[in-house]
């Protein structure tokens, strides 16, 4: 018998989809590498969805979950199903062209030194549109995709290390999530990617960019737009979540320009928007769970074994590449750069 290839366990998360669900397995479907399986995790939708791939696609696996318990838990339960070398993470709005997989895989296979695999992921609509290129991360609290939404250019077609990956596509080894554990189901949806990309990187565990693999995204399908009250409020909530769970306070103290920096900044984005409210409500929920997500820092001590400095010089990195993809967007947007440029000179 041929040898395949490692399997892959695709976990696809979806809530109401069904509109998206052809298009994304039916891509599936045409990739060129054959040792793949497919779990839909269904969160309790009302459109039909799981009577639509019984229906369509009878070789999907679709494990229905009573209610809408997120994100995390929806993939949480995919990745806990698997019996697979990889896990691929997909999200429901997204279609890969035939070689995307293939791609991945040969990367993950002959990169041994690294644990998960980010592909370019591009704008469905805009398919010359970068949607990330890996994941950085602002120090403040929120994770970057890299190249969001600039034209795609050989800038970005350069394969390498990447401080995190996007969830809504993303190559795992399996072996990866029983050294850090799941994603957190207290995030609910938005950053619980941004937490497990800290986690991973604390506990030494590194990521690939693979240009060469591409997904085309959507974004935003199932909340129905970028910014809404639910968006505000749990990005809001999560970014502390976020700095609760991953920064020893030491770190937190030195960083604390930087952390208000942010916030000060999101805050004025969430009125700009008309969403003080949903600001203000995801910072009650944030105080309200503060010291459950600071026992969770505690917790996860075994896993971790970068020291305080290294982490720090970690995200410092991090946050450059952000920085620099920021201030590249703006320069061929014809934007200025000086405010851009203050802070890296005042902080990074």
């Amino acid at each position: 018998m041929v040898d395949q290839g490692p399997d892959v366990h695709i976990v696809i998360p979806n809530y109401n989809g069904k509109r998206f669900l052809e298009a994304c397995l039916r891509a599936i479907e045409r990739q060129t590498y054959p040792a793949w399986q497919v779990s839909v995790i269904d969160n309790g939708s009302s459109d039909g969805s799981c009577d639509f791939i019984e229906a369509r696609f009878p070789q999907v696996r679709c494990i229905a979950l009573p209610e809408n318990r997120g994100f995390s838990a929806a993939v949480n339960a995919g990745i806990q199903a698997s019996r697979a070398d990889y896990v691929f993470l997909l999200n429901n709005d997204t279609e890969l062209p035939d070689e995307c997989l293939a791609e991945l895989v040969e990367a993950a296979e002959t990169q041994r030194e690294f644990d998960f695999f980010a592909p370019k992921m591009l704008s469905f609509h805009k398919r010359t549109v970068l949607d990330g290129a890996g994941d950085g991360f602002l120090r403040g609290g929120a994770g970057y995709r890299l190249g969001t939404m600039e034209q795609d250019s050989p800038r970005y077609g350069q394969a390498g290390p990447v401080f995190g990956a996007c969830a809504g596509a993303v190559l795992y080894r399996k072996e990866v999530f029983a050294r850090v554990g799941l994603f957190d189901e207290d995030f609910f949806a938005y950053l619980e990617d941004v937490d497990l990309n800290l986690r991973m990187n604390r506990a030494g565990i590194r990521g690939y960019y693979v240009p060469n693999a591409v997904v085309y995204h959507i974004g935003s399908a199932t909340t129905g737009s970028k910014i809404n009250h639910l968006t505000v409020r749990l990005s809001t909530r999560n970014s502390f979540f976020v700095l609760l769970k991953n920064y020893p306070l030491s770190l937190f103290i030195r960083l604390l320009p930087v952390i208000c920096i942010y916030q000060c900044c999101w805050l004025l984005f969430a009125l700009k928007k008309g969403q003080l409210r949903a600001y203000c409500r995801g910072l009650v929920e944030a105080g309200r769970m503060a010291a459950g997500m600071r026992k969770k820092y505690h917790a996860d001590r075994a896993a971790r074994c970068l020291d305080v400095a290294a982490f720090a010089a970690c995200l410092q990195r991090a946050e450059q590449q952000v920085v620099a993809s920021i201030m590249h967007r703006r320069a061929s947007s014809g934007k200025g750069n000086g405010l851009l440029r203050l802070y890296g000179f005042l902080f990074l």
